[in-house]
């Protein structure tokens, strides 16, 4: 198994788990980090899959850089919801879970 492939499978693994806690967690700032996790899993798929025997391809670097960005942003904005909802409701997670 090359490096390359050793990073895809890792960020198949980091996908796993963050989808099986975003759904077994109902808290959302627990939600927010499988969903964190989840997203590390894609970026580490997309940089594993990106290198080859001729070299690495810049184009899934750049578009890593890029989500990687947008991911912080998101988070930023989700945490804020959360922390408008929990005083709005004074609860942590949301209705249709419970």
């Amino acid at each position: 198994m090359s490096g390359a492939l050793a990073f895809a499978w890792s960020g198949v693994l980091l996908f796993g788990l963050g989808l099986f806690g975003f759904i077994m967690h109902r808290h959302l700032l627990r939600r927010l980090l499988a969903f964190n996790i989840m997203g590390s899993g894609s970026f580490l798929v997309l940089v594993g899959l990106a290198q080859d025997g001729r070299g690495v391809d810049p184009v899934p670097h750049a578009m890593v850089i890029t989500g990687i960005v947008v991911a912080v942003a998101s988070t930023a904005l989700a945490l804020v919801v959360f922390r408008r909802w929990y005083r709005a409701s004074g609860r942590t997670d949301l209705p249709e879970d419970t």
